[in-house]
């Protein structure tokens, strides 16, 4: 059988943990700002976050809604729509940088960290 047409890496799990998986890192690299996974997953999470970016670059009701559904925790999915998006308003893409680190010590796999192409700024709560 071809793999003609098949897009996305598996990760040696099934779908329901491929999504759990993906809203994880998502939820880490936001919370953050840059994190370390292995290579193949920092890949397809680059795939992910980036159309999360984009909708909430957006910020409309609709594409609010779904990013918080594809975060874990709704504070996440507050942060990219009302901090993160608008400091990455200058680019149409390519949000996100991998950058390749060290071989694992168990196992030899290659490690990659992931993290915001522009130096974000942390917003300080104003007070009324």
């Amino acid at each position: 059988m071809h793999r003609h047409g098949y897009k996305g890496r598996k990760l040696g799990r099934e779908r329901d943990q491929r999504r759990a998986l993906m809203k994880g890192l998502a939820t880490s690299l936001i919370e953050h700002g840059k994190i370390e996974t292995t290579l193949p997953k920092a890949k397809e999470l680059v795939r992910y976050i980036e159309k999360l970016i984009t909708k909430a670059k957006k910020g409309d009701l609709h594409n609010r809604r779904q990013v918080i559904a594809k975060l874990s925790t709704q504070a996440a999915a507050y942060k990219l729509v009302d901090e993160i998006a608008p400091q990455l308003s200058g680019r149409t893409s390519g949000h996100v940088r991998v950058e390749r680190t060290r071989l694992r010590v168990g196992d030899a796999a290659q490690m990659a960290t992931i993290a915001f192409v522009d130096e974000l700024k942390p917003s300080t709560k104003e007070t009324k």
